[in-house]
């Protein structure tokens, strides 16, 4: 993924951070972007907890050659939206998404994901 923040620190910094770190499947770089009590909602399951998130990506999700293609961050109070797409590594895209990150100072408190 091209869009890493680096040390960025801001909510746009800490939201991109987070999908490189999936992307490059660097977990502990993951887990450090995540708040303690960490939920991620999406259409077909809810994850409780951010060491249950991270196993989550590290070991159970359908796919891990897949790259988080970003169109767009925008930020609001204690919030940042994302929308891009999801597509497979050098190929498909597979769907897109819009994902609201609830942010807490420098870390990802919650996440709700909507996909078309």
């Amino acid at each position: 993924m091209n869009d890493d923040a680096g040390g960025d620190v801001t909510a746009e910094g800490t939201v991109r951070a987070f999908y490189a770190a999936i992307d490059d499947g660097e977990y502990d770089r993951l887990r450090d972007r995540l708040g303690p009590e960490f939920v991620h909602r999406r259409p077909d399951r809810t994850l409780e907890g951010r060491e249950r998130f991270v196993r989550f990506m590290r070991e159970e999700r359908p796919r891990t050659d897949t790259e988080h293609v970003l169109d767009s961050v925008c930020v609001g109070e204690g919030e940042a939206f994302a929308r891009g797409r999801l597509r497979a590594v050098g190929g498909d895209e597979l769907f897109g998404f819009v994902d609201v990150h609830r942010i807490e100072g420098d870390r990802i408190a919650s996440l709700a994901t909507y996909t078309d």
